[in-house]
């Protein structure tokens, strides 16, 4: 798809250390799909190199002002300025490449500082790439999920260059795990091989059984910045997590020296983007070939079979490299009582996670835990976009709600929180509660729930989908009675103590009102309806 086919709708950039992809939503829904920006983009591949450059000095620059002389993407490489890399430009000149990593970095520094202005130069000439006409309502960028603070704070500081009336952000893990299908609460270890670095982190989530649903954070809404609100920062928890400086632009050196062994000193820039193009060959190839232009001007022709190039990353070290990042991960998951082969999904994302000998590690050392590998490349823009509040939510709850359950230890009435405040509705999908007997005989199940009174967390409030800010903190959490009773739920005969026997199912509906399914689970594998759909009163 074509930026000129982008009509309104939302637009998700996943910002990349070495390759950026968009992906756009239309208003009208549909299925999600990468724009191709012909202007920046990887020939006919919807893949934008994340490399900026400006001859001059272009850092005051706006987007209403006449564009200096800057070159993005494909473009910097056709005009061969990768070979300067090392050789830094002459001011006012600038090359801009690797800067991901350095974004909302401490302490700040001179590195971190040109790094946020070659990012923020990057988006603003990407958004200039995109039809003026028709641009689009909402646009959500994606942050690595232990950068998270300091990249809000840097699109707070310039996203005001992008005249777009919604802006939010989440978290990578967050948006990964939804754009691969997986639900809220899940246990997923996500093993991103990117261009610069190996992370492999264990993250949980945030959602499920009592959580609200993941939703991006609004840094503007309905064009009103939201700077000064202190916003609860909701991303995905993480148990553990370990990394390397060592990435896919090393792999690519490391068959470039393979493929040419005569030669000393740095390798040229040219030979390493043909050992990329042979390392994306062999992820779905057992032999690949490409034509190299030599030192003295000819051409030959560069060929690799998959074999080869397994034993060369042994070799090296990439799969003992591996080994030990996933014991570290292994180590924090025991100290959270986690085991990993009760995971819910291992999440390979990026270019060198194609590769099969990347794949046979992950079934070889997590055996019986599911691999979400279907879209490793675009799951992150694609659940960045599913995140992004769109036209269908009318409203954040300002409070949120409970359910009163007995708690056999403690033998004492508790609360279990069923949607937190800033949970946005109608909600997608229903919450599902399952409950036992605490007694033999127990004829029935007491339906009693609570409103959560106000809490630190809840910083924003929307009022007619205008965003209102709370100078001041809220008191503690509080439990205030619900201003409607309701008659017991009744239990199967057959329900034991401790068995589950019912399944609750809550929903927000478009009117913000609370709905319950009720079924037994003691009928058939799926349950058996009891109840007609409950309405159980309006949320705040």
């Amino acid at each position: 798809m074509d930026a000129a086919d982008a009509q309104g709708g939302s637009l998700a950039i996943d910002l990349g250390s070495s390759n950026t992809v968009v992906a756009h939503q239309p208003a009208t829904g549909g299925p999600p799909r990468l724009l191709n920006v012909p202007a920046y983009s990887h020939g006919d591949e919807p893949i934008i190199p994340t490399l900026l450059y400006c001859a001059d000095d272009c850092a005051t620059d706006h987007l209403n002002s006449p564009r200096q002389t800057c070159l993005v993407g494909r473009q910097v490489i056709e005009a061969g300025l990768l070979e300067t890399m090392n050789q830094p430009p002459q001011p006012p000149a600038a090359l801009y490449c690797q800067f991901k990593r350095s974004i909302g970095a401490r302490p700040r520094c001179e590195q971190v500082e040109r790094a946020e202005r070659g990012g923020a130069l990057f988006l603003e000439h990407l958004w200039q790439a995109l039809p003026r006409q028709t641009p689009p309502e909402r646009l959500v960028l994606t942050a690595p999920v232990d950068a998270f603070a300091g990249y809000r704070r840097w699109l707070l500081d310039h996203g005001g260059r992008l005249p777009v009336p919604e802006l939010a952000l989440v978290d990578e893990p967050t948006a990964a795990a939804i754009g691969s299908g997986l639900p809220p609460g899940s246990h997923v270890l996500v093993v991103d091989l990117g261009a610069g670095t190996s992370d492999l982190a264990l993250v949980q989530i945030q959602g499920g059984e009592g959580q609200a649903q993941p939703v991006s954070q609004l840094l503007r809404f309905n064009g009103n910045d939201l700077a000064r609100s202190s916003q609860h920062l909701r991303v995905a928890r993480v148990v553990g997590k370990a990394g390397a400086a060592v990435g896919g632009r090393d792999l690519d050196q490391w068959i470039a020296a393979h493929m040419a062994p005569w030669t000393t000193g740095p390798l040229p820039e040219a030979w390493i983007r043909a050992a990329e193009k042979l390392k994306r060959q062999l992820s779905t190839d057992d032999q690949a070939t490409v034509d190299v232009v030599g030192a003295e001007g000819g051409v030959t022709s560069w060929q690799l079979k998959r074999s080869a190039l397994e034993r060369l990353l042994q070799q090296q070290g990439f799969i003992r490299l591996l080994d030990n990042l996933l014991k570290q991960v292994a180590s924090s998951a025991r100290r959270e009582g986690l085991d990993l082969s009760s995971l819910t999904a291992v999440l390979p994302v990026g270019g060198t996670s194609c590769l099969p000998l990347v794949r046979r590690w992950l079934e070889q050392r997590l055996p019986g835990v599911p691999c979400c590998a279907r879209q490793p490349l675009t799951a992150v823009a694609y659940g960045a976009l599913a995140l992004t509040p769109n036209v269908q939510v009318r409203d954040v709850l300002s409070r949120g709600v409970a359910l009163r359950y007995w708690d056999r230890r403690q033998q004492a009435y508790c609360w279990h929180p069923l949607y937190w405040a800033g949970q946005p509705w109608p909600t997608e999908s229903p919450l599902q509660i399952r409950l036992a007997p605490a007694q033999a005989n127990q004829p029935a199940l007491e339906l009693v729930l609570a409103e959560i009174g106000a809490d630190l967390r809840r910083e924003v409030v929307f009022v007619d989908g205008q965003p209102q800010l709370l100078e001041e903190q809220a008191p503690a959490a509080s439990m205030n009675p619900w201003p409607a009773s309701f008659p017991p739920l009744p239990l199967p005969q057959q329900a034991q103590p401790g068995q589950d026997a019912l399944l609750l199912a809550f929903s927000i509906t478009d009117e913000r009102h609370l709905h319950l399914q009720v079924k037994s689970l003691l009928h058939g594998k799926f349950g058996t309806e009891l109840e007609g759909p409950l309405d159980l009163g309006p949320l705040r």
